[in-house]
């Protein structure tokens, strides 16, 4: 069992023994001293005790008692609070505990992938108001992401943490210039939970039950949602099982007999072969083997870059593996979506020509390593040599059910673990920064990024629930001639999203860097996103995002662009009065650049080349390289096409097989 696993499941024993055997009154992670409750609502204050006791909670003035059920479970709403505070927030029963300093506020979620998760001291920022510090009315949690099958009832997480410069530097770069913004305009509390992870898809952050509406995930997900276990319940069930299965079908056979595993085995008669992101089946003796492959490699190590320990990632292997080092075995995982991470001691490494040794184990269809080069180490690039061990028939030989994930893009793992233990805390608000893990299934996207939406959204019971999202911002090298683009699609399915109430969307296609998928202006991200926010959740009337697109009409050779959210009209930069980055298109689907120009609130497009225009697009490429139109906010227009021509993404979806 890996040590991500061991640790999950270490956490999720102690959740249990803490509850079932002392019977003692027990709060969810989330509710810490320096807490945030939310404002003007009544508040939600839940946990655990001994089945049928009294809980009485104290919050100010307002107190409650409310009686656990038969699980021990138990749940009280205490009267709305105005903003305000330090309050001390009390619960007692046959213990008591109490969380102080504790503010009422607004309490904003903050999900999505790396450009969220990114956090302050990554991109070059630093606080300078001590004022802001010192008034320490803005909150920070952070989130630890787990996985689950299953919807679980508490979460990990750091914090409640008050403003200091060290917080401020850990914490989510767009989340912290989203709340510090919004502290500032609405002078209240903001407690900002940060719950998302980098490089994950949106599936991952979905419901189960909204991802089944879709075909494409039914057979991915029958066989761990049927079941209804937990990660808990399943690695139970495995080490049962495996008293009997593990010698008598899996750990058998050639190699094990000879301990191939010892770094004194006669490795002369073992091939070549190349492991790095690729499966065996290039082999000609492997391409239909199904069953153990031995293969082994070496590696000099420099102590002084290290302190205890070693860590070796394998990353994802089909199907199941034990690992060795110097003889040692340091771990051994099931499941070929599981990542590989071993932790190898200092005291058993030599200077040189330490021997890793993996028993790979295939249980059906491709084997192997089967991650992507792309995320490999110095140690999977390495001279690899393998043997075949034991044979098996796939059709015959007993596979055991255990969690098999990869946060990234296995579905539903993340919401079940980090997403739903907060359905009982009351919430202003979501901001979401994801999409880039979706771009080569933007079309897809279009409609798992609504019902992602619609799946938080009956999470916490609220269908207006305010949700504010980042538009994709530009990356990749600038194109010298308009193309196709799979991000273009993406940023369109994003914004196709905002029919839902109650969303906004801040774009961003103006501060992104050709070079790095992260780049570091976060600051204007989340002050647009508190503009979003300001109309979107507070109905400030302001335009919250930039110019959109509304209409088109076409006049000979020109094309007349009108736009919304362009209260005190549109501008350019320029100060010969171009735009830049349109295309405009004639029957035959080819786009050309165009010249631009403002025309009262119009912008007129046309193009020499093109004597019948029927189409046009703005900003519509992996990265436009310079624009220039805004509104009066001084916020980019919004990237789109007036065209429906068919997408280079139309058709893909997700897929059961290797992923990363």
């Amino acid at each position: 069992m890996s040590g991500f696993k061991k640790s999950c499941l270490f956490f999720q024993l102690l959740m249990l023994v803490s509850v079932s055997a002392v019977g003692q009154v027990k709060m969810p992670q989330i509710f810490q001293n320096n807490m945030v409750l939310q404002r003007d609502k009544p508040i939600t204050v839940w946990g655990w005790a001994k089945p049928g006791e009294e809980v009485i909670v104290k919050l100010g003035s307002d107190q409650k008692a409310v009686r656990t059920d038969g699980n021990g479970k138990w749940l009280v709403k205490m009267n709305a609070v105005p903003a305000g505070g330090p309050y001390t927030l009390h619960i007692s029963s046959s213990n008591s505990i109490s969380f102080e300093n504790v503010l009422i506020g607004d309490v904003w979620i903050c999900g999505g992938q790396s450009n969220m998760q990114w956090k302050v001291k990554q991109t070059g920022f630093k606080e300078t108001d001590s004022s802001l510090i010192k008034s320490n009315r803005i909150r920070l949690f952070t989130v630890l992401t787990e996985m689950d099958y299953q919807p679980r009832t508490d979460l990990k997480g750091i914090g409640w943490q008050e403003l200091s410069w060290n917080n401020i530097e850990e914490f989510s770069a767009v989340a912290y210039h989203f709340g510090k913004k919004l502290n500032k305009d609405l002078d209240v509390p903001i407690g900002l939970v940060s719950d998302n992870l980098g490089a994950t898809s949106v599936e991952t952050w979905m419901s189960n039950e909204s991802l089944l509406q879709f075909p494409v995930f039914q057979e991915e997900m029958k066989e761990t949602v049927s079941t209804g276990k937990s990660f808990l319940q399943l690695y139970a069930d495995f080490e049962t099982y495996k008293k009997k299965w593990y010698h008598k079908h899996y750990y058998r056979g050639e190699g094990v007999d000879q301990k191939w595993y010892l770094p004194e085995t006669d490795f002369s008669d073992w091939k070549p072969i190349n492991l790095a992101g690729n499966t065996w089946e290039q082999e000609p003796d492997l391409k239909d083997f199904d069953g153990a492959v031995w293969v082994k490699t070496s590696f000099d190590f420099d102590k002084s870059k290290h302190q205890d320990s070693l860590n070796i990632q394998l990353l994802q292997i089909d199907n199941y593996d034990i690992t060795w080092v110097n003889g040692v075995k340091i771990g051994e995982t099931f499941g070929n979506h599981n990542h590989r991470n071993y932790k190898v001691p200092v005291s058993i490494l030599k200077p040189t020509g330490n021997v890793l040794v993996v028993r790979i184990f295939d249980t059906g269809g491709i084997g192997g390593f089967t991650t992507s080069p792309f995320w490999g180490n110095s140690i999977l690039w390495g001279k690899w040599f393998y043997k075949k061990g034991l044979s098996i028939d796939p059709a015959k030989f007993p596979k055991p059910v255990v969690p098999n994930t990869t946060p990234f893009s296995s579905p539903s793992v993340l919401f079940n673990a980090n997403i739903a233990p907060l359905a009982n805390l009351v919430v202003k608000g979501v901001i979401w920064y994801q999409g880039e893990a979706n771009a080569d299934r933007a079309e897809e996207y279009g409609a798992l990024f609504p019902a992602m939406i619609g799946s938080w959204r009956k999470n916490w019971n609220d269908e207006n629930l305010p949700f504010i999202f980042v538009q994709l911002a530009n990356y990749m090298k600038e194109k010298q001639e308009p193309e196709e683009s799979a991000w273009a699609e993406l940023r369109e399915a994003q914004a196709k999203t905002l029919t839902l109430p109650y969303t906004g969307m801040v774009t961003a296609i103006d501060v992104g860097e050709a070079a790095d998928i992260h780049p570091k202006n976060k600051e204007d991200v989340g002050k647009r996103l508190a503009v979003a926010a300001l109309k979107v959740a507070y109905k400030k009337q302001i335009d919250g995002q930039g110019p959109t697109y509304s209409k088109m009409s076409v006049k000979g050779k020109e094309v007349a662009l009108n736009f919304t959210n362009i209260t005190g009209g549109i501008y350019t930069t320029d100060k010969y009065g171009y735009v830049k980055g349109f295309q405009i298109a004639g029957k035959e689907g080819k786009f050309v650049w165009a010249m631009a120009r403002i025309t009262g609130d119009q912008v007129i497009v046309s193009s020499d080349q093109i004597n019948e225009p029927v189409a046009v697009r703005y900003a519509w490429s992996d990265n436009p390289g310079e624009l220039n139109l805004l509104n009066k906010e001084g916020l980019p227009a919004v990237p789109f096409r007036t065209d429906d021509w068919k997408g280079i993404t139309d058709g893909k979806k997700f897929q059961s097989g290797p992923r990363f």
